[in-house]
Protein backbone atom coordinates (compact mmCIF):
# COMPACT_ATOMS: atom_id res chain seq x y z
CA UNK A 1 0.00 0.00 0.00
CA UNK A 2 1.22 3.46 -0.85
CA UNK A 3 -0.15 6.79 0.30
CA UNK A 4 0.15 10.11 -1.37
CA UNK A 5 -1.57 13.18 -0.03
CA UNK A 6 -0.13 15.65 -2.52
CA UNK A 7 -2.73 17.37 -4.62
CA UNK A 8 -5.49 16.05 -2.37
CA UNK A 9 -4.95 12.64 -3.92
CA UNK A 10 -4.82 9.52 -1.78
CA UNK A 11 -3.73 6.25 -3.40
CA UNK A 12 -4.59 3.50 -0.97
CA UNK A 13 -7.15 0.79 -0.33
CA UNK A 14 -9.74 1.79 2.24
CA UNK A 15 -12.88 0.34 3.83
CA UNK A 16 -15.99 2.25 4.78
CA UNK A 17 -18.51 1.83 7.54
CA UNK A 18 -21.97 3.37 7.81
CA UNK A 19 -24.15 3.73 10.89
CA UNK A 20 -27.60 4.83 9.70
CA UNK A 21 -30.47 6.80 11.22
CA UNK A 22 -33.74 8.12 9.84
CA UNK A 23 -32.35 11.59 9.04
CA UNK A 24 -28.57 11.10 9.03
CA UNK A 25 -25.87 8.56 8.31
CA UNK A 26 -22.46 8.52 9.97
CA UNK A 27 -19.65 7.39 7.66
CA UNK A 28 -16.21 6.22 8.77
CA UNK A 29 -13.13 5.33 6.72
CA UNK A 30 -10.30 3.01 7.74
CA UNK A 31 -7.17 1.85 5.95
CA UNK A 32 -6.60 -1.76 4.91
CA UNK A 33 -4.48 -2.17 8.05
CA UNK A 34 -7.37 -1.03 10.28
CA UNK A 35 -6.16 2.49 11.03
CA UNK A 36 -8.80 5.17 11.52
CA UNK A 37 -8.68 7.80 8.78
CA UNK A 38 -11.77 10.00 9.12
CA UNK A 39 -15.48 10.05 9.85
CA UNK A 40 -18.31 12.48 9.10
CA UNK A 41 -22.09 12.82 9.19
CA UNK A 42 -24.34 13.29 6.15
CA UNK A 43 -28.05 13.76 5.50
CA UNK A 44 -30.22 10.91 4.21
CA UNK A 45 -30.91 12.66 0.93
CA UNK A 46 -29.70 12.18 -2.63
CA UNK A 47 -27.24 15.03 -2.14
CA UNK A 48 -26.16 13.59 1.22
CA UNK A 49 -25.50 10.16 -0.29
CA UNK A 50 -23.46 11.71 -3.10
CA UNK A 51 -21.43 13.70 -0.57
CA UNK A 52 -20.86 10.57 1.54
CA UNK A 53 -19.59 8.62 -1.47
CA UNK A 54 -17.32 11.50 -2.44
CA UNK A 55 -16.00 11.57 1.13
CA UNK A 56 -15.17 7.87 0.96
CA UNK A 57 -13.54 8.07 -2.47
CA UNK A 58 -11.44 11.06 -1.38
CA UNK A 59 -9.51 8.82 1.01
CA UNK A 60 -8.60 6.11 -1.46
CA UNK A 61 -9.85 3.14 -3.44
CA UNK A 62 -12.93 1.85 -1.62
CA UNK A 63 -12.72 -1.94 -1.35
CA UNK A 64 -15.98 -2.51 0.55
CA UNK A 65 -18.48 -0.63 2.68
CA UNK A 66 -20.12 -2.17 5.73
CA UNK A 67 -23.63 -0.78 6.26
CA UNK A 68 -25.92 -1.26 9.22
CA UNK A 69 -29.59 -1.57 8.29
CA UNK A 70 -29.32 -2.15 4.55
CA UNK A 71 -33.07 -2.92 4.46
CA UNK A 72 -34.16 -0.10 6.76
CA UNK A 73 -32.49 3.24 7.51
CA UNK A 74 -29.48 2.39 5.34
CA UNK A 75 -31.50 1.34 2.29
CA UNK A 76 -31.12 4.65 0.48
CA UNK A 77 -27.34 4.81 0.91
CA UNK A 78 -27.05 1.13 -0.06
CA UNK A 79 -28.84 1.78 -3.34
CA UNK A 80 -26.68 4.81 -4.06
CA UNK A 81 -23.44 2.96 -3.29
CA UNK A 82 -24.35 -0.07 -5.39
CA UNK A 83 -25.41 2.18 -8.26
CA UNK A 84 -21.92 3.71 -8.08
CA UNK A 85 -20.40 0.24 -8.47
CA UNK A 86 -19.18 -0.11 -4.89
CA UNK A 87 -19.24 -3.37 -2.93
CA UNK A 88 -21.67 -3.17 0.00
CA UNK A 89 -21.88 -5.78 2.77
CA UNK A 90 -24.54 -6.07 5.45
CA UNK A 91 -23.40 -5.49 9.03
CA UNK A 92 -25.23 -6.68 12.12
CA UNK A 93 -25.48 -4.46 15.15
CA UNK A 94 -22.33 -4.40 17.32
CA UNK A 95 -21.84 -7.15 19.87
CA UNK A 96 -23.31 -6.17 23.24
CA UNK A 97 -20.20 -7.18 25.16
CA UNK A 98 -18.03 -5.03 22.91
CA UNK A 99 -20.50 -2.15 23.17
CA UNK A 100 -20.35 -2.29 26.96
CA UNK A 101 -16.56 -2.34 26.81
CA UNK A 102 -15.91 0.54 24.41
CA UNK A 103 -19.16 2.49 24.67
CA UNK A 104 -21.54 3.66 21.98
CA UNK A 105 -21.66 6.60 19.61
CA UNK A 106 -22.35 7.08 15.93
CA UNK A 107 -18.62 7.36 15.28
CA UNK A 108 -17.80 4.19 17.24
CA UNK A 109 -20.54 2.21 15.46
CA UNK A 110 -19.46 3.45 12.01
CA UNK A 111 -15.84 2.43 12.64
CA UNK A 112 -17.06 -0.94 13.95
CA UNK A 113 -18.99 -1.46 10.69
CA UNK A 114 -15.86 -0.61 8.68
CA UNK A 115 -13.77 -3.10 10.70
CA UNK A 116 -16.42 -5.77 10.13
CA UNK A 117 -16.11 -5.23 6.37
CA UNK A 118 -12.30 -5.31 6.58
CA UNK A 119 -12.10 -8.50 8.65
CA UNK A 120 -14.62 -10.38 6.55
CA UNK A 121 -16.90 -10.87 9.54
CA UNK A 122 -19.53 -9.03 7.50
CA UNK A 123 -19.70 -10.69 4.10
CA UNK A 124 -23.41 -10.99 3.25
CA UNK A 125 -24.63 -9.05 0.25
CA UNK A 126 -27.62 -6.79 1.04
CA UNK A 127 -31.06 -7.70 -0.26
CA UNK A 128 -31.96 -6.17 -3.60
CA UNK A 129 -35.15 -4.23 -4.30
CA UNK A 130 -37.01 -6.90 -6.28
CA UNK A 131 -38.98 -8.02 -3.21
CA UNK A 132 -39.58 -4.50 -1.85
CA UNK A 133 -43.15 -4.50 -3.19
CA UNK A 134 -43.85 -7.93 -1.69
CA UNK A 135 -42.44 -6.75 1.63
CA UNK A 136 -44.70 -3.67 1.60
CA UNK A 137 -47.82 -5.69 0.76
CA UNK A 138 -46.98 -8.33 3.36
CA UNK A 139 -46.47 -5.73 6.08
CA UNK A 140 -49.75 -4.00 5.18
CA UNK A 141 -51.66 -7.29 5.23
CA UNK A 142 -50.16 -8.30 8.56
CA UNK A 143 -50.97 -4.93 10.10
CA UNK A 144 -54.59 -5.30 8.94
CA UNK A 145 -54.76 -8.67 10.72
CA UNK A 146 -53.29 -7.19 13.91
CA UNK A 147 -55.72 -4.27 13.86
CA UNK A 148 -58.67 -6.62 13.24
CA UNK A 149 -57.58 -8.85 16.12
CA UNK A 150 -57.34 -5.81 18.40
CA UNK A 151 -60.87 -4.71 17.41
CA UNK A 152 -62.26 -8.21 18.01
CA UNK A 153 -60.62 -8.33 21.43
CA UNK A 154 -62.14 -4.95 22.26
CA UNK A 155 -65.60 -6.23 21.31
CA UNK A 156 -65.16 -9.29 23.52
CA UNK A 157 -64.01 -7.32 26.53
CA UNK A 158 -66.66 -4.65 26.03
CA UNK A 159 -69.37 -7.31 26.07
CA UNK A 160 -68.01 -8.67 29.35
CA UNK A 161 -68.91 -5.42 31.11
CA UNK A 162 -71.89 -4.35 28.99
CA UNK A 163 -75.37 -3.97 30.50
CA UNK A 164 -77.17 -7.29 30.95
CA UNK A 165 -79.63 -6.70 28.08
CA UNK A 166 -76.78 -6.17 25.61
CA UNK A 167 -74.69 -9.03 26.94
CA UNK A 168 -77.63 -11.45 26.83
CA UNK A 169 -78.43 -10.54 23.24
CA UNK A 170 -74.95 -10.44 21.71
CA UNK A 171 -72.70 -12.23 24.17
CA UNK A 172 -73.67 -15.73 22.97
CA UNK A 173 -72.98 -14.99 19.31
CA UNK A 174 -69.64 -16.03 17.86
CA UNK A 175 -67.42 -15.11 14.94
CA UNK A 176 -68.94 -13.54 11.84
CA UNK A 177 -72.50 -13.86 13.21
CA UNK A 178 -71.68 -11.56 16.11
CA UNK A 179 -69.80 -9.08 13.91
CA UNK A 180 -72.63 -8.91 11.37
CA UNK A 181 -75.27 -8.45 14.09
CA UNK A 182 -73.33 -5.68 15.81
CA UNK A 183 -72.60 -3.89 12.53
CA UNK A 184 -76.36 -3.79 11.71
CA UNK A 185 -77.69 -2.72 15.09
CA UNK A 186 -79.36 0.63 15.82
CA UNK A 187 -78.40 2.02 19.23
CA UNK A 188 -81.47 2.60 21.40
CA UNK A 189 -82.28 2.80 25.09
CA UNK A 190 -80.84 4.91 27.85
CA UNK A 191 -77.63 6.90 27.58
CA UNK A 192 -75.40 4.05 28.74
CA UNK A 193 -76.94 1.53 26.31
CA UNK A 194 -76.66 3.95 23.40
CA UNK A 195 -73.00 4.66 24.17
CA UNK A 196 -72.08 0.98 24.52
CA UNK A 197 -74.01 -0.06 21.40
CA UNK A 198 -72.45 2.77 19.39
CA UNK A 199 -68.98 1.62 20.42
CA UNK A 200 -69.80 -2.00 19.54
CA UNK A 201 -71.21 -1.00 16.17
CA UNK A 202 -68.15 1.08 15.36
CA UNK A 203 -65.80 -1.76 16.30
CA UNK A 204 -67.83 -4.31 14.31
CA UNK A 205 -67.76 -2.14 11.21
CA UNK A 206 -64.02 -1.71 11.67
CA UNK A 207 -63.62 -5.49 11.78
CA UNK A 208 -65.57 -5.92 8.54
CA UNK A 209 -63.58 -3.18 6.79
CA UNK A 210 -60.27 -4.64 7.93
CA UNK A 211 -61.37 -8.12 6.85
CA UNK A 212 -62.18 -6.83 3.36
CA UNK A 213 -58.91 -4.91 3.27
CA UNK A 214 -56.93 -7.99 4.27
CA UNK A 215 -58.64 -10.15 1.65
CA UNK A 216 -57.90 -7.59 -1.07
CA UNK A 217 -54.27 -7.24 -0.02
CA UNK A 218 -53.90 -11.03 0.11
CA UNK A 219 -55.18 -11.36 -3.46
CA UNK A 220 -52.68 -8.78 -4.69
CA UNK A 221 -49.91 -10.37 -2.62
CA UNK A 222 -50.74 -13.80 -4.02
CA UNK A 223 -50.48 -12.45 -7.56
CA UNK A 224 -47.13 -10.78 -6.84
CA UNK A 225 -45.65 -13.82 -5.11
CA UNK A 226 -46.79 -16.20 -7.84
CA UNK A 227 -45.31 -13.98 -10.54
CA UNK A 228 -42.03 -13.62 -8.64
CA UNK A 229 -41.54 -17.30 -7.74
CA UNK A 230 -44.23 -19.69 -9.03
CA UNK A 231 -42.33 -22.75 -7.79
CA UNK A 232 -42.31 -21.52 -4.21
CA UNK A 233 -45.99 -20.59 -4.25
CA UNK A 234 -46.93 -23.96 -5.75
CA UNK A 235 -45.11 -25.98 -3.06
CA UNK A 236 -47.47 -27.97 -0.85
CA UNK A 237 -48.63 -26.03 2.20
CA UNK A 238 -47.19 -22.69 1.05
CA UNK A 239 -49.79 -19.92 0.95
CA UNK A 240 -49.44 -16.25 -0.04
CA UNK A 241 -48.45 -15.06 3.43
CA UNK A 242 -45.95 -17.88 3.99
CA UNK A 243 -44.37 -17.48 0.55
CA UNK A 244 -44.09 -13.71 1.03
CA UNK A 245 -42.43 -14.17 4.42
CA UNK A 246 -39.82 -16.55 2.99
CA UNK A 247 -39.12 -14.24 0.04
CA UNK A 248 -38.67 -11.27 2.37
CA UNK A 249 -36.28 -13.31 4.53
CA UNK A 250 -34.23 -14.58 1.60
CA UNK A 251 -34.31 -11.41 -0.50
CA UNK A 252 -34.68 -11.27 -4.25
CA UNK A 253 -31.03 -12.11 -4.94
CA UNK A 254 -30.53 -15.84 -4.21
CA UNK A 255 -26.73 -15.52 -4.43
CA UNK A 256 -26.86 -14.15 -0.85
CA UNK A 257 -27.47 -17.71 0.38
CA UNK A 258 -24.54 -19.98 -0.33
CA UNK A 259 -25.91 -23.30 0.95
CA UNK A 260 -29.18 -24.74 2.16
CA UNK A 261 -27.57 -25.15 5.59
CA UNK A 262 -27.00 -21.39 5.78
CA UNK A 263 -30.63 -20.77 4.84
CA UNK A 264 -31.79 -23.22 7.53
CA UNK A 265 -29.59 -21.38 10.04
CA UNK A 266 -31.03 -18.05 8.86
CA UNK A 267 -34.52 -19.41 9.60
CA UNK A 268 -33.48 -20.77 13.00
CA UNK A 269 -34.22 -24.33 11.85
CA UNK A 270 -30.67 -25.70 12.08
CA UNK A 271 -29.34 -27.33 15.26
CA UNK A 272 -26.69 -25.29 17.09
CA UNK A 273 -23.61 -26.98 18.61
CA UNK A 274 -23.75 -26.90 22.42
CA UNK A 275 -20.79 -29.12 23.31
CA UNK A 276 -18.39 -28.61 26.17
CA UNK A 277 -15.72 -30.90 27.58
CA UNK A 278 -16.99 -34.46 27.47
CA UNK A 279 -20.49 -33.35 26.48
CA UNK A 280 -21.21 -33.55 22.77
CA UNK A 281 -24.68 -32.35 21.85
CA UNK A 282 -26.73 -29.85 19.83
CA UNK A 283 -29.55 -27.59 20.92
CA UNK A 284 -32.46 -25.92 19.18
CA UNK A 285 -31.66 -22.55 17.63
CA UNK A 286 -33.82 -19.81 19.15
CA UNK A 287 -32.32 -16.91 17.24
CA UNK A 288 -32.25 -15.65 13.66
CA UNK A 289 -35.43 -14.81 11.75
CA UNK A 290 -38.30 -16.00 13.92
CA UNK A 291 -40.93 -14.96 11.36
CA UNK A 292 -39.32 -17.28 8.79
CA UNK A 293 -39.17 -20.01 11.43
CA UNK A 294 -42.90 -19.52 12.04
CA UNK A 295 -43.51 -19.82 8.28
CA UNK A 296 -41.72 -23.20 8.23
CA UNK A 297 -43.78 -24.24 11.26
CA UNK A 298 -47.06 -23.42 9.49
CA UNK A 299 -45.98 -25.41 6.42
CA UNK A 300 -45.13 -28.36 8.66
CA UNK A 301 -48.54 -28.25 10.37
CA UNK A 302 -50.38 -28.14 7.02
CA UNK A 303 -48.44 -31.11 5.70
CA UNK A 304 -48.90 -33.07 8.91
CA UNK A 305 -52.66 -32.68 8.62
CA UNK A 306 -53.24 -33.27 4.91
CA UNK A 307 -50.15 -34.57 3.09
CA UNK A 308 -50.05 -38.36 2.92
CA UNK A 309 -46.25 -38.63 2.68
CA UNK A 310 -45.75 -36.35 5.66
CA UNK A 311 -48.34 -38.26 7.69
CA UNK A 312 -46.51 -41.53 6.94
CA UNK A 313 -43.21 -39.94 7.97
CA UNK A 314 -44.71 -38.66 11.22
CA UNK A 315 -46.09 -42.13 11.97
CA UNK A 316 -42.66 -43.71 11.41
CA UNK A 317 -40.90 -41.19 13.64
CA UNK A 318 -43.55 -41.55 16.36
CA UNK A 319 -43.11 -45.32 16.27
CA UNK A 320 -39.36 -44.78 16.72
CA UNK A 321 -40.11 -42.97 20.00
CA UNK A 322 -39.73 -39.33 18.95
CA UNK A 323 -41.99 -36.69 20.45
CA UNK A 324 -44.19 -34.36 18.41
CA UNK A 325 -41.81 -31.44 19.01
CA UNK A 326 -38.86 -33.47 17.79
CA UNK A 327 -40.78 -34.57 14.69
CA UNK A 328 -41.77 -30.99 13.86
CA UNK A 329 -38.14 -29.94 14.30
CA UNK A 330 -37.06 -32.58 11.79
CA UNK A 331 -39.82 -31.54 9.40
CA UNK A 332 -38.84 -27.87 9.56
CA UNK A 333 -35.24 -28.75 8.70
CA UNK A 334 -36.38 -30.82 5.71
CA UNK A 335 -38.82 -28.11 4.61
CA UNK A 336 -36.04 -25.50 4.83
CA UNK A 337 -34.03 -27.64 2.39
CA UNK A 338 -36.96 -27.76 -0.03
CA UNK A 339 -37.68 -24.02 0.31
CA UNK A 340 -34.01 -23.23 -0.40
CA UNK A 341 -34.26 -25.14 -3.66
CA UNK A 342 -37.42 -23.23 -4.61
CA UNK A 343 -35.80 -19.89 -3.74
CA UNK A 344 -32.50 -20.44 -5.54
CA UNK A 345 -33.46 -22.47 -8.63
CA UNK A 346 -36.24 -22.43 -11.18
CA UNK A 347 -38.74 -25.11 -10.20
CA UNK A 348 -41.05 -26.28 -12.96
CA UNK A 349 -44.70 -26.17 -11.97
CA UNK A 350 -46.95 -28.67 -13.80
CA UNK A 351 -49.88 -26.99 -15.49
CA UNK A 352 -53.37 -27.54 -14.12
CA UNK A 353 -55.29 -24.93 -16.14
CA UNK A 354 -56.77 -27.61 -18.40
CA UNK A 355 -58.32 -29.76 -15.66
CA UNK A 356 -61.53 -27.83 -15.02
CA UNK A 357 -62.29 -27.18 -18.69
CA UNK A 358 -61.55 -30.83 -19.51
CA UNK A 359 -63.94 -32.03 -16.79
CA UNK A 360 -66.66 -29.65 -17.90
CA UNK A 361 -66.27 -30.70 -21.54
CA UNK A 362 -66.96 -34.28 -20.45
CA UNK A 363 -70.03 -33.14 -18.45
CA UNK A 364 -68.57 -34.68 -15.28
CA UNK A 365 -69.77 -33.27 -11.99
CA UNK A 366 -67.24 -32.29 -9.36
CA UNK A 367 -68.84 -34.69 -6.89
CA UNK A 368 -68.52 -37.59 -9.36
CA UNK A 369 -64.81 -36.92 -9.86
CA UNK A 370 -64.27 -36.68 -6.12
CA UNK A 371 -66.21 -39.91 -5.53
CA UNK A 372 -64.03 -41.76 -8.04
CA UNK A 373 -60.84 -40.85 -6.16
CA UNK A 374 -62.40 -41.19 -2.72
CA UNK A 375 -61.85 -37.52 -1.91
CA UNK A 376 -63.91 -34.54 -0.82
CA UNK A 377 -65.16 -32.34 -3.69
CA UNK A 378 -63.29 -29.41 -2.14
CA UNK A 379 -60.00 -31.27 -2.68
CA UNK A 380 -60.65 -31.58 -6.43
CA UNK A 381 -61.88 -27.98 -6.61
CA UNK A 382 -58.77 -26.56 -4.94
CA UNK A 383 -56.62 -28.71 -7.23
CA UNK A 384 -58.35 -27.34 -10.33
CA UNK A 385 -58.00 -23.74 -9.13
CA UNK A 386 -54.30 -24.10 -8.31
CA UNK A 387 -54.80 -23.54 -4.58
CA UNK A 388 -53.61 -27.07 -3.72
CA UNK A 389 -50.60 -28.66 -5.41
CA UNK A 390 -50.57 -32.43 -5.71
CA UNK A 391 -48.69 -33.50 -8.83
CA UNK A 392 -49.49 -37.20 -8.50
CA UNK A 393 -53.21 -36.53 -8.11
CA UNK A 394 -53.17 -34.03 -10.98
CA UNK A 395 -51.62 -36.60 -13.34
CA UNK A 396 -54.04 -39.33 -12.25
CA UNK A 397 -56.98 -36.93 -12.53
CA UNK A 398 -55.98 -35.84 -16.04
CA UNK A 399 -55.54 -39.46 -17.22
CA UNK A 400 -58.96 -40.38 -15.80
CA UNK A 401 -60.64 -37.44 -17.51
CA UNK A 402 -59.08 -38.33 -20.86
CA UNK A 403 -60.26 -41.93 -20.47
CA UNK A 404 -63.77 -40.98 -19.36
Amino acid sequence: MTSEVAGDTVDQDVFGGVHSHADTIHVAVISDSGGHLADAEFATTVAGYAAALAFLNAHGQVTAIGVEGTSSYGAGFTRAARSAGLDVVEVNRPDRAERRRIGKSDSIDAYAAARAALSGRASSAPKDDTVAGIRALHNAARSAVKARTAALNQITHLLFTAPETIRAKYGQLKGADRTDALARLRPTGDAVNVAVLTALKSLARRVKELTAEHEELTKILDSEVTAHNPGLRAAYGVGPDTAARLLVTAGGNPDRMRTEASFAALCGAAPVPASSGRTNRHRLSRGRDRAANAALYRIALVRMSSDSRTREYVARQAAAGRTKKEIIRLLKRAIAREMFRCLTTTVAVPGIADLRSLRQSKNIMLTAAARHFGLWPATISTLERGIRRDDALAHAYRDWLHAA
